[in-house]
């Protein structure tokens, strides 16, 4: 892990938003299309402001959600939404994105089809992730339902997945789609998440699932 500390919130996003389009255009001199994975949720979006308007080859660059809520655009919750909102304008209006929820099937039909239509481009080149305070990434959650199946080490690339205690189940990226990702970022800020980061380190996978990613990441923090 490499832990890179930034004075503030607006510093980290400009700054974190240099380096992913850097990552980006690094991958696609090597490549003729590329995926970047990125989390949904408040944090990043003054991130997905400032990277849309990169001056990328952005119809070359596949955009895929870390997780998503099983949930249709018109819900608040939605992270596709937040993608298309956020992310999806300026320059990169022009990527190709890949949102999962598909209203005529169940949460597990959609896992199945999707992990077959988008494994063949496999692996992500550029991965951006969050971490909540109780060490989860993606919607890989400590003892959540289907955390296991997700961990195998022959996961399909997507499964579902119901964290304890909340009402929609979840789409995430699994284990292994995550670990064979080309360059690997961590956005967190506040001090909880600092400390929750520092107590993942040596813990058991399981009941710390951000170490899937952590040896090969490299981590942003600000304290605000």
């Amino acid at each position: 892990m490499t832990l890179i500390e930034y004075q503030d919130r607006s510093h980290l996003m400009a700054a974190l938003a240099r380096v992913l389009e850097a990552a980006l255009g690094a991958a696609l001199t090597r490549k003729p299309r590329v995926i970047l994975a990125v989390p949904g949720g408040t944090t990043p979006g003054p991130l997905f402001d400032v990277l849309s308007g990169a001056a990328l080859d952005w119809d070359r660059v596949h955009v895929l959600l870390t997780d998503e809520r099983w949930v249709p655009e018109s819900d608040p919750a939605s992270n596709a939404a937040l993608i298309r909102a956020r992310l999806l304008k300026g320059h990169a209006a022009a990527a190709q994105f890949t949102p999962y929820y598909k209203a005529d099937m169940d949460i597990a039909a959609a896992a199945r089809a999707l992990s077959v239509a988008l494994e063949p481009a496999l692996p992500i080149d550029v991965l951006l992730l969050g971490m909540g305070a109780d060490m989860h990434t993606a919607s890989l959650f400590p003892g959540a339902q289907g955390l296991a199946a997700a961990l195998s080490p022959d996961a399909p690339m997507l499964l579902p997945v119901h964290p304890t205690g909340q009402p929609a189940q979840r789409f995430s990226l699994t284990a292994p789609a995550l670990r064979a990702a080309g360059t690997t970022h961590l956005l967190i800020t506040g001090n909880d998440k600092r400390a929750a980061l520092l107590q993942a380190e040596g813990m058991p996978i399981a009941r710390a699932p951000v170490n899937i990613v952590l040896p090969n990441a490299t981590v942003h923090w600000s304290a605000q």
